[in-house]
């Protein structure tokens, strides 16, 4: 009987072994509903689906009901008795679930075909739930959490579709920064965002009463959920047609876009890999990175951006410097007429995010820390970390008879000695000078290294014996000898504001001092940016100089802005932070250099929505804090950027839109070169960004 109803069904022999499984799970599931004859087709769950195509008819599972049915009680040694069922019974079952299958597999296969979902061969019933929530515009984790892409207390929108009935409100025409948004939240690339298809949208059918489509007012929700009425037409260029009395309108997929050519011209530079060196300072697959750079030269970049890394340089013995890997790669990247923008590196590459390569600091400074760890950085705790020089030792004759503001100075005087010709010809065109961990200046608050992760507040990093005695100065000379500390109440690398009693809404950070402790730890951050500019603006005179700011965007929608006063930016509600870094960057004639440009806020609360983040509205901050003095600014992108999705968003940050004095950023520097980049697909999508960056037309512009 078994193999004529394999013949019949069409099925394999693995698919047979795979409804066996499913059998046995049933024989102890069955209850009293087995005992009565009762049929389990409307309780059986649907468990996979098998590809197969065989067809079953309604009446070949009433013959099986028909027959009569038996149960046999087998012993087991612990007195237990189970019921065992016949080989009848559980044909009956395999026959049950191939038709089930056959019918979910036309299912999907229609909803592949006519409705261009991305099913796996073998899917499920999840599968099909997922698909159709994201269809709606929800988001679907991997692990089955699913919420709305905005804000609970916003009313989830329907992406490229929706049902609409009478009482709900009609969706509108998304504006552009809506449309880039939605798509960042519902699309895992342009690429797939661009060939979609589009899908119907139910409208009932308007009532002779009713007003004209092209009159009514169009009501969408926006915002914190207010409405939002556009006298706009009802439904856009999109076609309509009529089934069974309900209309069905296209909506296209698009993603509008700014129109920016003819605006200002923003150089775009790649950074070149942060191995592109090695820790004997050659150059790394010269023929490799040769054809790279003719490709990145064909697409019309302006420049590539290196890393001169301090623990590669001088990494043996005291001011002795070795250039030999940078001299090769300076000399390919002229004769192909590219522009050159250098960072001077001085920390170390490896234990955070991103970081691919290890490139300690100096072997001697090292051997220094060893004997006397306090010239590097420390926590509360005591641990230190060895990923940049503690700015207690900037006037501190610790590095063999030397202070580290002298050791960074003689770095760069040796660089512009060495490279002299290529200033003057304007082909190295900005140095940007490390100042702290990443080469931003900021303190290691939250190294991976120790245990951080996002969104974590961090810790202060005071409590090395240099920045402990600068502490007591400070508190001595404000009278209160008690303040030489750091705050006992400010949890640790992974604590969230409101579990501490330092950064929580009212805590001790605003209060006398709390006050006190951060002016006093900010201004060492202030006081060791100027320290090591107004070097480098001696070692480079007529060089454009710049400096990197760090994005600590999380928590950035409280009060106290607790990763951000970490990091030693002390930048609360109530207070503008990043004013006094201008004014010193002002003072010396430096540029600004901001990461982040690629981000998106509503992104940012949808993956980790309790971080309170919001990575654009610090670039705003940051960006008028710079332009208002007048500040150069240069931007970057944050995280891996191939889609047209965040280099949209890019662009909008460096060239805002309807800003009254035309500001925009003086260069772009893209992170970083690699052969996912070099990609055909991904190649031509930087091409055309790189157009839009320069003030040219594309010609598929989507508006």
């Amino acid at each position: 009987m078994a193999t004529d109803m394999q013949r019949l069904i069409g099925t394999s022999e693995d698919d047979d072994e795979e409804i066996e499984m499913d059998v046995k799970e049933e024989d102890d599931e069955d209850g009293d509903e087995e005992e009565n004859g009762g049929d389990h087709g409307n309780a059986s769950e649907m468990v996979g689906i098998d590809g197969g195509n065989g067809l079953v008819t309604a009446g070949g599972d009433n013959s099986f009901q028909q027959q009569q049915q038996f149960q046999e009680q087998v012993g087991t040694p612990g007195g237990s008795a189970r019921r065992c069922r016949p080989l009848e019974e559980k044909e009956r079952t395999k026959l049950r679930e191939r038709r089930r299958r056959a019918i979910t597999a036309k299912i999907l296969a229609g909803l592949r075909r006519h409705g261009n979902y991305n099913l796996r061969v073998r899917a499920d019933i999840n599968d099909v739930i997922a698909a159709l929530a994201r269809e709606a515009g929800w988001v679907v984790l991997p692990d089955g959490t699913t919420f709305p892409p905005r804000s609970q207390g916003q009313r989830p929108t329907g992406g490229n579709s929706a049902v609409v009935t009478p009482s709900s409100p009609v969706p509108s025409q998304p504006t552009p920064s809506a449309s880039i948004r939605g798509v960042a939240s519902g699309y895992r690339s342009s690429l797939e965002y661009n060939t979609c298809q589009t899908k119907g949208v139910f409208m009932p059918t308007p009532s002779p009463y009713d007003l004209s489509s092209s009159s009514r007012s169009q009501t969408s929700m926006v915002g914190d959920g207010e409405l939002q009425r556009d006298n706009q037409p009802l439904v856009g260029s999109g076609s309509m047609d009529t089934v069974h009395e309900k209309q069905i309108i296209d909506l296209p997929c698009r993603l509008s876009e700014r129109d920016l050519a003819g605006t200002p011209y923003v150089p775009v530079y790649v950074m070149l890999p942060l191995g592109v060196i090695n820790i004997k300072c050659e150059l790394v697959d010269p023929d490799g990175l040769l054809k790279q750079l003719k490709v990145l030269k064909s697409i019309n970049v302006d420049g590539v951006t290196v890393n001169c890394w301090w623990g590669i340089v001088e990494a043996h013995a005291p001011q002795e410097y070795n250039w030999n890997g940078y001299k090769r790669l300076f000399q390919m990247v002229h004769e192909l007429k590219l522009k050159l923008q250098v960072v001077m590196s001085f920390h170390e590459c490896g234990g955070n995010f991103g970081d691919d390569v290890c490139i300690p600091l100096p072997h001697w400074v090292a051997e220094i820390g060893r004997t006397n760890p306090d010239i590097f950085f420390t926590d509360r705790e005591g641990r230190h970390n060895p990923e940049c020089l503690s700015w207690g030792v900037d006037k501190e004759r610790v590095l063999r008879g030397r202070t580290a503001l002298e050791v960074y100075f003689d770095f760069m005087r040796s660089f512009r000695v060495e490279f002299d010709e290529y200033f003057e010809d304007s082909f190295i065109s900005m140095i940007e000078v490390g100042l702290g961990p990443c080469g931003e200046l900021r303190y290691p608050s939250c190294p991976v290294k120790h245990g951080w992760r996002y969104p974590g507040v961090g810790e202060f990093q005071c409590y090395d014996q240099y920045m402990l005695k600068s502490l007591k100065k400070a508190a001595e000379a404000r009278g209160h000898s008690i303040w030489v500390r750091g705050p006992d109440n400010a949890g640790t690398y992974n604590s969230q504001p409101h579990e501490t009693g330092f950064f929580c809404d009212g805590g001790d950070y605003d209060g006398f001092y709390g006050r006190f402790f951060l002016n006093w730890y900010s201004k060492v951050l202030v006081d060791h940016g100027n320290g090591v500019l107004s070097l480098a603006k001696l070692a480079f005179e007529g060089s454009c100089i710049a400096a990197k700011l760090a994005n600590i965007y999380w928590w950035y929608k409280t009060a106290s802005h607790a990763a951000e006063l970490t990091a030693g930016y002390y930048n609360p509600c109530n207070r503008d932070g990043y004013a006094a870094i201008m004014e010193m960057l002002k003072s010396n004639g430096v540029s600004l250099n901001i990461a982040c440009a690629d981000l998106n806020t509503l992104n940012q609360l949808e993956v980790f929505p309790k971080a309170f983040a919001d990575p654009e509205g610090l670039v705003w901050q940051v960006l008028n804090a710079g332009w208002d003095l007048g500040l150069p600014v240069a931007g970057e992108n944050a995280l891996p950027c191939l889609n047209r999705v965040t280099y949209n968003k890019a662009l909008d940050s460096a060239k805002p839109m309807n800003d009254p004095d035309g500001r925009h950023f003086s260069s772009f520097t893209y992170l970083r070169l690699s052969p996912l980049l070099m990609e055909q697909q991904n190649l031509r999508e930087f091409e055309r960004f790189i157009k839009r960056m320069h003030g040219e037309a594309v010609l598929d512009l989507q508006v």
